[in-house]
């Protein structure tokens, strides 16, 4: 899970995160409403929540290519010519957090890419030499690898959870990339921190506290499976997921990089373990918290299991360019996959906004 980014300039005690099926004419219907919700910011009156009777989309066969130091596993929907969209999992989540997302903005024209981050589904390092690194600014560059991989110059770019992180800080670092932004909790460009929250607050992020440990490693190495099902039930209290959902998302776990990624990344927030040297320039970029000059929609749930902050007031100054801010009523922290037409109807508007 992620946090939101609290702005350097705003007193508060820690700069942490609180973070291709075809479509029926009945599901493309909800599409039209979406310049006067991109003027409101408000969701379009559309279903919010998908049904927990199981799934019912799913991918056609998943494509792989090289790109930088990886071989991404992805998935694809829509017209190769459309205009791109690239859609972001977190953890612990995978590609399907965006099966029901894809195929509406396929319907819709649009070229949608669903990529395996690192460590997840079949996403494979090319080298076994790599390191297993999982600071945040490489996966925004291992996203760029992708899109000059599948010579795509500008996408919408949208996420949740490490989605946000990463299309966060390509917002930042490459904004000519980046069409416009969905980014689900807020602003999310940060850096390692140690600072003390109040236990209250500090207590949320047990299993942080947990990963910084041995026994953290290879209790995870060893439940991986009912571990991430616990994190999916906190995150998302009200969303009444069922096992073959779960499950779906579970195999993407068994990557063999997966525990390597995980413990890295959260020990690299923590401040525990250091990134790559080549990486520090981009560190260093990052870490004034710049703000972001792309067109943005940013996405809550008030049923968020995850620290979230009640409204977008203590971020809003780092959204520099057009903006809109829509609370979800009754969803959790997997957004996407628990409110699919209210995530495709934000990509649809801040694509015009």
């Amino acid at each position: 899970m992620d946090k939101p980014q609290i702005p350097d300039d705003i007193d508060h005690p820690r700069r942490r995160f609180f973070g291709a099926a075809a479509m029926t004419i009945a599901t493309a219907e909800f599409l039209v409403t979406g310049a006067a919700a991109a003027q409101t910011g408000k969701p379009s009156p559309v279903a919010a929540r998908t049904s927990a009777s199981g799934p019912k989309n799913a991918f056609g066969p998943l494509k792989q290519i090289d790109a930088g130091l990886l071989s991404v596993g992805y998935a694809e929907a829509g017209p190769a010519d459309g205009p791109a969209v690239i859609l972001l999992h977190g953890w612990p989540y995978d590609i399907h957090s965006y099966v029901d997302v894809a195929p509406l903005l396929a319907a819709q024209g649009y070229r949608v890419i669903v990529p395996y981050l690192r460590g997840f589904g079949t996403t494979r390092f090319r080298s076994a030499d790599t390191f297993r690194n999982g600071q945040p600014s490489v996966f925004a560059l291992d996203t760029i690898a992708l899109m000059d991989a599948l010579k795509i110059q500008k996408a919408v770019i949208a996420g949740f959870d490490w989605g946000t992180r990463t299309a966060d800080i390509i917002a930042v670092l490459w904004p000519e990339r980046c069409k416009a932004l969905i980014s689900v909790s807020g602003y999310t460009v940060g850096i390692p921190t140690a600072t003390p929250q109040p236990p209250e607050v500090e207590r949320q992020w047990w299993y942080e506290f947990y990963f910084a440990t041995e026994q953290g490693r290879a209790g995870y190495a060893k439940n991986r499976h009912d571990f991430a099902k616990l994190i999916w039930r906190l995150a998302s209290p009200k969303w009444n997921f069922d096992d073959a959902t779960y499950d779906r998302s579970a195999a993407a776990f068994e990557n063999p990089d997966h525990v390597d990624i995980t413990i890295h990344n959260y020990r690299w927030r923590q401040g525990l373990v250091k990134g790559e040297p080549k990486y520090d320039e981009l560190e260093a970029r990052l870490a004034p918290g710049p703000a972001i000059k792309v067109p943005t929609i940013v996405l809550e749930g008030d049923a968020n299991g995850a620290p979230h902050l009640p409204d977008d007031t203590l971020y809003r100054q780092k959204f520099a360019g057009k903006y809109a801010f829509r609370m979800l009523p009754g969803i959790g922290h997997n957004l996407p996959q628990e409110a699919p037409r209210a995530f495709a109807q934000a990509v649809v508007d801040v694509d015009k906004l």
